[in-house]
């Protein structure tokens, strides 16, 4: 008989929860909705909190509302029907989407979907900096200004770096001749022989077209490699035409389509 049963977890709670999660990880590409890189970039904001469902003292699921999305990934063989039955106290009207966990009566959003990309470990070559607390506020920046309405902060990378996710984390940095943050990457780390993850990843508006972009990429992949990632991972909207060309660039070949579930709309 199953017992389940859902903690909710602060910022400072959450290491059960990325531990869980790096075990679940797999060799060549994250599955489910959450990667342990997802949870640490979420862990940039102080009342970040994360879901973690136990069968008695054993996680089976662990996951975050990111805006009006819920965002899961269960352990393998895990009842996803349980986990769906008690996620609906979550799903209330306006929280319609669930990436990685089927909810019985939503459909498979059809407009929109995420390509899942992988790049394999090998030799590379980038102008791409490791990012310490001198580089942070050049990290920030390419950050606002690649994101439109990012609320990206010194104080809030800060933070994420103190969370339990922040030993995770490995950034590079890109700057222009002349000494300009032109782009950024932050990779997530999940473990010897497991695969990492890109989130975020961005190249300033003036500076891009000159390969800064690809730089960062490849500078946070060999970072990963380096730790003993498997293989590195990013998730792309399959719409966004510039970003699939650059990580394709990079060496990122598609493993598979994902789509999100959506609450069923009324006729």
């Amino acid at each position: 008989m199953i017992s389940l049963a859902r903690h909710r977890l602060t910022s400072p709670e959450t290491g059960p929860a990325l531990r869980a999660l790096c075990e679940w990880t797999p060799v060549d590409a994250p599955g489910g909705g959450l990667h342990p890189g997802d949870v640490g970039w979420h862990l940039r904001s102080d009342d970040a909190a994360v879901f973690l469902w136990m069968d008695d003292v054993v996680p089976v699921a662990a996951g975050f509302l990111d805006s009006r999305v819920l965002r899961v990934t269960a352990a393998p063989g895990a009842d996803l029907g349980a986990l769906a039955a008690d996620a609906e106290e979550l799903l209330e009207p306006g929280n319609d989407w669930s990436d990685g966990l089927p909810v019985p009566g939503w459909e498979l959003e059809q407009e929109e979907s995420w390509l899942v990309m992988s790049w394999t470990p090998r030799p590379v070559s980038s102008r791409a900096e490791p990012v310490g607390e001198a580089g942070a506020a050049d990290r920030v920046l390419v950050q606002r200004s690649a994101f439109a309405g990012s609320t990206f902060t010194v104080e809030r990378w800060r933070t994420m770096k103190r969370s339990p996710a922040g030993g995770l984390a490995v950034e590079a940095l890109v700057l222009t001749p002349a000494g300009e943050p032109a782009a950024a990457a932050t990779g997530w780390f999940a473990g010897v022989g497991r695969c990492g993850l890109l989130e975020p990843v961005g190249t300033h508006p003036d500076h891009r077209g000159h390969g800064y972009g690809r730089d960062a990429v490849l500078g946070a992949c060999a970072a990963l490699a380096d730790r003993g990632a498997s293989a590195v991972a990013v998730v792309a909207p399959s719409r966004n035409d510039a970003a699939v060309a650059l990580y394709r660039s990079a060496g990122f070949t598609v493993v598979r389509e994902n789509r999100d579930w959506v609450r069923a709309r009324r006729a």
